[in-house]
């Protein structure tokens, strides 16, 4: 899929879940983004920055365990307005990590090879980071299908209930020196670029 403007925040202060003029499109939740408009967006504070930070550092750190095929999700108060809706700044980003194994390795074998990137307290204790993992490399399509209904279920609403969207960036390290740039120049300024 072609990647997309991030849409604004609607009135509840939350990524519409799909184009209210078109609500049938393709265009809807998760919505297709490149990293380094992630950055450009969400960057719009010190506390934002930390947790952008701790984000690229566990995307290298995928790299480095050699995922780098597939997407991620990205969702939680971090894409919401959390500022306003809650009077706080968020406190993690969530991802969920959709991943075609490397070549010769399973799921074993990646996760003994690099077992802190993936016990779920450790990834928030390192990186600000609430992430959980979907394999993509799988012999039958059902247990594939039932994660990402289970995932999509959950990421399209608040905990109240409303509908709201979120968005889906490459797993590739195409756009982090690009995306790190950015954010480094947006933590030294202290503003939005």
């Amino acid at each position: 899929m072609s990647k997309v403007a991030i849409p604004d925040w609607n009135p509840r202060g939350v990524l519409p879940p799909n184009n209210p003029n078109a609500p049938k499109s393709w265009d809807r939740s998760p919505y297709t983004v490149s990293l380094t408009d992630l950055i450009l967006r969400f960057g719009t504070s010190p506390e934002r920055n930390t947790i952008l930070s701790g984000f690229l550092k566990f995307r290298s750190a995928l790299h480095a365990a050699g995922l780098v095929d597939g997407f991620q999700w990205v969702n939680g108060s971090f894409v919401e307005n959390i500022e306003t809706i809650q009077e706080r700044s968020p406190f993690d980003i969530d991802t969920v990590t959709f991943f075609h194994l490397p070549d010769g390795k399973t799921e074993q074998s990646l996760a003994s090879s690099a077992p802190r990137l993936f016990e779920n307290d450790k990834i928030k204790q390192d990186y600000s980071v609430d992430a959980y993992f979907v394999s993509l490399t799988c012999e039958k399509p059902e247990p594939l299908v039932a994660q990402s209904a289970y995932w999509y279920s959950i990421w399209s609403h608040r905990r109240r209930g409303e509908w709201k969207g979120y968005l889906q960036i490459d797993l590739s390290s195409t756009d982090d020196a690009e995306a790190q740039a950015n954010l480094d120049k947006m933590t030294l300024r202290g503003d939005r670029p």
